[in-house]
C-alpha cells in the first residue's frame, strides 16, 4: 500500500524497538537555568545502551508547582538493560553531574514499588557519617552536605519497563531541507510527555548496521543508507536522495513511542524530503514492530 503526506513517501515498513528498564529524574535548583546545567551534565554521553551506559536526554522543564521543593527544575529520563545497569548509571551521573551543581536537588518522578533502584542511599556515604536522612510520609530524602549548604536527593527511584529504539530515518534530496526536517520531527518528539530523543540535538547523522568486517565491532555504517556509496553498495536510496538523518527515540511505554513517531512523520513531511522510512532488524533486534503506515492511521492528523 503506498502511503503520501504532502508529496512524502512513507515507506511500508516498521521501526524495530526493544524493551529496556527507565527511570525519570527530577533536577531542581534556584533556577531553570542552573537544573538544566546539571541535567545537561548528567545526560552527556548517554546516547546508545549499544556503547554507553544509559540512553538518557532531558524530557521536559518543570514549573515550580510541579516539584517536591518548589522550586524550578528539568525532568531526565534514563533508559538501560535492567534495573542493575540503570541503578549504576543513575548513581554515577547524578552523583558526578548533579550533586556537583550549584544549588541542585534530586527527586523521584515515578512511583515506587518493589522494582526500584537506590539512588540517595549511596550517594549519601560522600557525607563521610555527617548526612542525615528525614522521612515524608513514605518517602526517604537524604541531606548531605557540601560547600554551599546541603545537597537533597530521594533515596529510591521508581523504574518501568521502557521502550528504546523507536526511530525514524528522513531522506531528502538536500542536505539543509533534510536537517530541517529531522529538527521538526525532533521537536514534535518532545511535545509527548514519557519520551526523548537521546542522540545530539535529537538526531544520528551515522545511521548504524548490524555486523561489521571487523570483529571487535558490533556496529557500522548503515551502507544502504550513505549517498557517498551508491554504486558502490547495495543502496536503498532513491535517485535525487543525496542526506539521510536518523531520528532515535525512547518512552515510558509502547503508546508513547507510537505517537511520537506518528507526530514526528508529519512534522518531517517538508519540502524537498522524498522518503520517511525505518530502521529494522528482521524482527530479530526487539518484539516491538512499530509500523508507519499503522501508527499514522491509528493516530490521525486532520490536516493528512
Amino acid at each position: 500500500m503506498q502511503m503520501k503526506i504532502h508529496s512524502v513517501n512513507i515507506i511500508d515498513t516498521f521501526a524495530e524497538a526493544f524493551p529496556t528498564t527507565a527511570a525519570r529524574v527530577l533536577v531542581t535548583a534556584v533556577s531553570v537555568e542552573w537544573a538544566r546545567v546539571a541535567a545537561t551534565a548528567a545526560t552527556g554521553y548517554a546516547t546508545s545502551v549499544i556503547g554507553c551506559d544509559a540512553e538518557a536526554a532531558i524530557e521536559r522543564e518543570l514549573a515550580v508547582d510541579e516539584t517536591p521543593d518548589g522550586r524550578p527544575g528539568v525532568s531526565v529520563l534514563f533508559f538501560a538493560f535492567g534495573r542493575e545497569a540503570l541503578e549504576k548509571a543513575v548513581v554515577n551521573r547524578v552523583g558526578q553531574c548533579v550533586m556537583t551543581c550549584p544549588t541542585t536537588a534530586c527527586y523521584n518522578g515515578l512511583p515506587v514499588g518493589e522494582k526500584s533502584i537506590q539512588v540517595g542511599g549511596k550517594l549519601r556515604f560522600f557525607g563521610d557519617g555527617m548526612q542525615i536522612s528525614k522521612k515524608l510520609g513514605e518517602r526517604r530524602f537524604w541531606r548531605v552536605p557540601v560547600m554551599d549548604g546541603e545537597f537533597t536527593c530521594e533515596d529510591l527511584f521508581g523504574t518501568v519497563k521502557g521502550v528504546a529504539g523507536g526511530n525514524l530515518l528522513i531522506v531528502g534530496s538536500c542536505a539543509l531541507a533534510t536537517l530541517n526536517a529531522a529538527t521538526a520531527a525532533v521537536a514534535a518528539i518532545r511535545a509527548i510527555p514519557g519520551v526523548i530523543a537521546p542522540f545530539p540535538g535529537g538526531i544520528v547523522r551515522s545511521g548504524s548496521k548490524v555486523g561489521s568486517k571487523y570483529k571487535a565491532l558490533r556496529g557500522s555504517t548503515n551502507t544502504a543508507y550513505c549517498p557517498t556509496l551508491r554504486g558502490v553498495a547495495p543502496t536503498e536510496l532513491a535517485d535525487g536522495a543525496s542526506c539521510v538523518y536518523e531520528i532515535v527515540f525512547d518512552g515510558l511505554d509502547l503508546v508513547q513511542v507510537e505517537r511520537a513517531t506518528a507526530a514526528s512523520i508529519r512534522a518531517a513531511c517538508l519540502p524537498d524530503i522524498l522518503a520517511i522510512t525505518a530502521g529494522n532488524y528482521g524482527g530479530k533486534l526487539g518484539p516491538f514492530h512499530i509500523r508507519l503506515h499503522d501508527v499514522l492511521i491509528r493516530y490521525p492528523n486532520e490536516e493528512d
